[in-house]
């Protein structure tokens, strides 16, 4: 059975684990510090791959940043990683194959393979958190597009709050439903300063500041699913991020599903977290070599 060296690439943490080609994690998740240059890094890379080269069949990435077609080079902004990371020549990170993805549609395989989304042809993958990622699965195979960028969540958004986004455009989706978004909407609600975690708390101790700014926040994230259903006529949505866990689905399911033109899909919460990532990575690697 194959084996394959993932990486999950985080703006601070990189986890990395050795999976075989039906999806079981063979040892422990490795958690370090991520380097503060690209150099860094790549040399951390460089020397886990070639201490464990004996024992794979290839090396899979799970990166921020939208991926080309070929799945060896970045193409897009790549967060808050370092710069030159997206210069990287990963192909020579082994003599084995190295496979390079976007980690939102990693997760969106990994839940398509394995997960809530398994069973399924059609279903988008939306990931809530300090940002908002998706990955779309168009009849059974990843939508990525002409260059490999398509699934990126930085459309105009209607509110018209006037809300800066990180990409440098305003009102994109990501200020209105991410976990930033929230805390937007706990400085307007309730008290300037205030963070997501004070609407959560507030919502607990029945604050109706804090319902008013956790129904807005909830309210354009309906106005996504109903987006994303009318766009791509998924059987279903699944929602993942540290955000995902506060939505109230029954809720939002029955509203967004009354609003949309297409046939109803289903919202259910994702299957995995932390670990879809380097999963679905590489379980795309296997799916490629075969």
């Amino acid at each position: 059975m194959k084996k394959f060296l993932a990486f999950d690439i985080g703006g601070t943490k990189i986890a990395y684990a050795i999976i075989d080609e039906k999806g079981n994690f063979t040892n422990e998740i490795v958690k370090v510090t991520t380097p503060k240059t690209a150099e860094g890094i790549y040399e951390l890379f460089k020397t886990v791959a070639k201490g464990l080269e004996e024992e794979i069949d290839g090396v899979s990435i799970a990166t921020a940043g939208a991926v080309n077609n070929d799945n060896n080079k970045i193409i897009s902004y790549v967060g808050n990683l370092p710069e030159g990371y997206s210069a990287l020549d990963f192909a020579k990170l082994s003599n084995k194959p190295v496979f390079l993805e976007n980690d939102a549609n990693s997760a969106a395989w990994a839940e398509y393979r394995l997960g809530a989304a398994k069973g399924t042809k059609h279903a988008v993958v939306l990931t809530l958190g300090t940002g908002v990622g998706a990955g779309i699965i168009v009849d059974g195979r990843l939508f990525k597009g002409k260059s490999g960028a398509a699934g990126e969540m930085h459309m105009r958004f209607g509110f018209g709050e006037n809300r800066k986004c990180t990409c440098g455009l305003w009102d994109c989706l990501e200020t209105y439903v991410s976990g930033n978004a929230l805390t937007t909407d706990a400085g307007i609600y309730m008290k300037k300063g205030m963070t997501s975690y004070d609407v959560i708390r507030g919502l607990k101790d029945a604050l109706p500041q804090a319902r008013q700014a956790f129904d807005h926040w909830q309210s354009a994230l309906e106005n996504a699913l109903v987006m994303m259903g009318n766009l791509f006529d998924p059987e279903v949505i699944v929602l993942s991020g540290s955000m995902a866990q506060f939505v109230e689905y029954e809720k939002l399911n029955r509203q967004a599903n009354r609003d949309i033109l297409t046939q109803p899909f289903e919202l259910k919460p994702a299957h995995f977290e932390n670990n879809a990532g380097m999963l679905g990575a590489a379980l795309l690697l296997s799916d490629t070599l075969k």
